[in-house]
């Protein structure tokens, strides 16, 4: 087994990873930039370093941060999500300095990594994928010529783009044209390359994905689907597990192609396998993320299984520790991002000091953070600052708990995304579970909520503040 794990990365999923190792006996290094200095995932690891004073430049830092988990002792390291987890130039990196990247392969990483490419291995597998270009585009020239022989709307994506950058919608070829250079640009800026393919966009589909895990030694399972289709700008919101919109039969549909794709490629530790469902039943490949996913959260609460924890067992080269036919789901489970972001501005980001929070409780409740009173929240990051996760028996259960535990939650000083999902909740299409990726547009009258803070809420608030200067 690993003896000391060094997390490249930082905020809830460092929280997330340090509190496995802690549960398994393994010693935690976190790292920090300076605008970090106050983050809890410095405070509850066993050792912390700061690794500069550049916000974003400091984490991504491939070989200072191999040099500090080489020198920290650290025999493996995780990546969590997002920076370099999905960078096969860090996994390598760590490979050939001798240290475990808690991951899979950096060729595995490269290939799923290129959409092209994966989309080439997919189809190469037997897996259904949606009419594209095999290959990355030369010109706007042949994007225009392949979108007329497809049709319109169609899918303008960077290659190696990501969290719903580097992609756009082309209605017509108008749309087109002017998509074609600020795709170019954003994915140069964002992932360091310039290729962009094309497909079939398929309008206003379910967002679905399958948890897999692989071992070392042959064995691939899947831990059910998710439902991510209530997103904004490709951005996930809401995630459901397993979908209530899926009937049996698809389940096992969906959950055999994810373990087929996994095999084709030869992979190993944690991943998912991201489809589309359109409105005839019909799934489609759509990407491959090789890490832990920011909703892993909402799998292992239906399923027991503790994925960051077999993410370690696998990378330490021990087997699975379960078989396909020993994982049983039981009920559904509900992940609120709890975004500080300001909804009826835009989704304007709403940083800064958090003067009061209020943790959620109560049966089947679990929250993931890295905030706490007083932390004031650094603008150079995702606006990501919770993960709430609700589960129940039945679907209707788990949307009244969902309510009750966005009612419990109190958060202030900064505007964030709970009013808005109170307003999801309520939605029949939602409470019906007949929804898709186009909810949030066809929507827009969800941000036609009250501002004024709840009464119970505000009393604990009062509360709180008589208590600080009374000494009670």
């Amino acid at each position: 087994m690993l003896r000391k794990i060094f997390i490249a990365n930082r905020g809830e999923i460092a929280v997330r990873i340090i509190r496995a190792c802690a549960e398994m006996g393994i010693r935690s290094v976190a790292i920090y930039s300076e605008a970090d200095r106050f983050a809890l995932h410095i405070k509850k690891a066993d050792e912390s370093y700061c690794i500069g004073s550049e916000p974003m430049a400091c984490y991504l830092n491939i070989h200072a941060l191999v040099d500090l988990a080489l020198a920290t002792g650290c025999d493996a390291v995780h990546p969590g999500y997002g920076f370099l987890s999905e960078n096969a130039k860090f996994a390598r990196a760590c490979k050939e300095r001798g240290l475990i990247f808690i991951g899979p392969n950096a060729d595995v990483i490269h290939r799923m990594g290129d959409k092209t490419e994966a989309r080439n291995a997919m189809k190469a597998a037997g897996i259904p994928v949606t009419p594209g270009s095999d290959g990355n585009l030369q010109s706007v020239e042949e994007a225009l010529e392949f979108a007329a022989q497809i049709g319109y709307p169609v899918m303008l994506k960077a290659t190696s783009g990501g969290g719903g950058r580097g992609i756009r919608r082309c209605d017509n070829a108008d749309e087109l044209k002017r998509n074609y250079v600020r795709v170019i640009s954003e994915a140069t800026k964002a992932f360091g390359s310039a290729n962009v393919f094309l497909e079939k966009c398929i309008v206003n589909p379910k967002h679905i994905e399958v948890q897999i895990l692989a071992d070392h030694h042959g064995n691939v399972i899947h831990l059910y689907e998710r439902d991510c289709s209530i997103q904004r700008r490709n951005q996930k919101l809401i995630e459901i597990a397993p979908s209530p919109q899926l009937d049996e039969a698809q389940r096992q549909y969906i959950g055999g192609l994810a373990v087929i794709a996994a095999k084709s490629v030869g992979y190993t530790n944690a991943g998912t396998v991201e489809f589309l469902l359109d409105d005839s039943g019909r799934f489609y490949f759509m990407e491959m993320n090789t890490r832990v996913q920011v909703e892993h959260t909402i799998t292992e609460t239906i399923t027991g299984v503790d994925i960051v924890e077999e993410q370690i067992r696998v990378a330490a080269g021990l087997p699975l520790r379960f078989k396909q036919e020993e994982i049983v789901r039981r009920g559904y489970a509900i992940q609120f991002r709890i975004n500080a972001e300001d909804p009826k501005n835009n989704f304007l980001p709403s940083f800064g000091r958090i003067s009061r929070y209020y943790a959620p409780g109560g049966p089947g409740v679990r929250t993931d953070t890295a905030i706490y009173t007083g932390y004031e929240i650094p603008p150079f990051y995702d606006s990501m600052v919770a993960k709430v996760i609700v589960s129940a028996l039945t679907w209707e259960d788990v949307i009244k708990r969902g309510e009750r535990t966005l009612r419990d939650m109190g958060l202030f000083g900064i505007k964030t995304t709970i009013p808005y999902y109170l307003k999801i909740l309520k939605h029949p299409q939602f409470r019906t579970a007949r929804f898709n990726t186009g909810f949030v547009e066809q929507n827009p009258s969800l941000i036609n909520y009250s501002d004024k803070p709840r009464p119970e809420v505000l009393a604990s608030v009062i509360a709180a503040a008589l208590a600080s200067h009374t000494g009670l």
